[in-house]
């Protein structure tokens, strides 16, 4: 089968189409036929080598958290997938079954759901991994309805939804936007929405000036945000930030691998989908067999400004 990775770290055109064996469905697995995978900011660290190797194995090292696709094969054991289930998965690059970039997956049986009602395996494959990360970064925030949730980064997908998601449990939600990406946060039911960039800071206080109750820090802003926290409030980061060491901030790391067997969560994602709360969102479809379409879904995300995800299809 085919499988996209690298054989050597490094940038975008370091990835590359490899022939590998196919796997099987083991005990409590099933194999998915993979027809779309997503493209996220953590592949991009995969494919530099700026991940844990030390369960990585051989190369080619394969990147992706995300696929959607049907089973086609189903391990002893296995009562809850059938053949021609279509589904979505959360995978592990560089540990376990890899990562995501491959003609076939083969995933535990909790790591997958059924792919929402009404929605394209292309949408599908853009929920598991930003769509738990958010899950777990609202779980960790522990927030009640009417305390107050800045997410910054709100434009992007992981923040599309932290800002969906924490609406639906009735936290306020201040979050960030450009101009150019304003009516997109404001589809989102953010309760507030404040410019970036030198007018941040000022806009935030003035909405909440004795702080807010927890920041989800998709941006990556880190010192920058601490201070628009209340005493007592929490600060969320993702890509390992461990805090500034501010007393009186607790400072939660998201750990989307721990994730890995949510099925249970991953499934009440694909409600939100059916219900209208999260709206999965796709840049632009590239034909993954297509040589250097890999590579350059890596480059124009590193480039930034890309909203939705873009996703290969085999």
């Amino acid at each position: 089968m085919k499988a996209i990775g690298v054989t050597e770290f490094g940038g975008p055109d370091a990835l590359a189409i490899h022939e590998v064996e196919e796997p099987h469905a083991g005990p409590g697995e099933v194999r998915i036929r993979v027809s779309a995978f997503a493209v996220s900011p953590t592949d991009a660290g995969v494919r530099a080598g700026g991940r844990d190797l030390s369960q990585a194995g051989e190369p080619p090292y394969v990147p992706g958290m995300d696929a959607a696709g049907i089973v086609d094969e189903v391990g002893e054991g296995v009562t809850q997938w059938q053949t021609g289930d279509e589904v979505m998965a959360i995978a592990l690059p560089l540990r376990g079954h890899g990562g995501a970039y491959v003609q076939a997956l083969v995933a535990p049986v909790d790591s997958l759901a059924q792919i929402p009602t009404g929605t394209s395996l292309e949408e599908a494959s853009t929920i598991p991994m930003n769509g738990l990360t958010a899950v777990q970064i609202l779980e960790k925030a522990g927030l009640s309805a009417g305390q107050t949730l800045l997410v910054t980064g709100a434009p992007g997908l992981l923040g599309n939804y932290l800002v969906q998601l924490a609406e639906q449990q009735g936290i306020t939600v201040i979050a960030d936007a450009a101009d150019k990406d304003r009516a997109l946060v404001e589809s989102l039911g953010a309760d507030h929405i404040v410019p970036r960039g030198d007018e941040f800071v000022a806009a935030v206080q003035a909405i909440a000036p004795h702080g807010v109750d927890a920041i989800a820090d998709a941006a990556l802003l880190h010192e920058e945000a601490v201070p628009l926290l209340r005493a007592g409030g929490v600060f969320l980061a993702v890509r390992g930030w461990q805090g500034d060491g501010t007393p009186g901030i607790r400072f939660e790391q998201a750990m989307v691998f721990d994730e890995y067997h949510s099925q249970a969560k991953l499934d009440r994602l694909r409600q939100a989908v059916e219900d209208g709360v999260l709206t999965p969102r796709v840049s632009e479809v590239l034909a993954a067999s297509e040589p250097g379409a890999a590579a350059d879904a890596h480059r124009r995300l590193e480039a930034g400004g890309t909203r939705g995800r873009f996703v290969l299809t085999w």
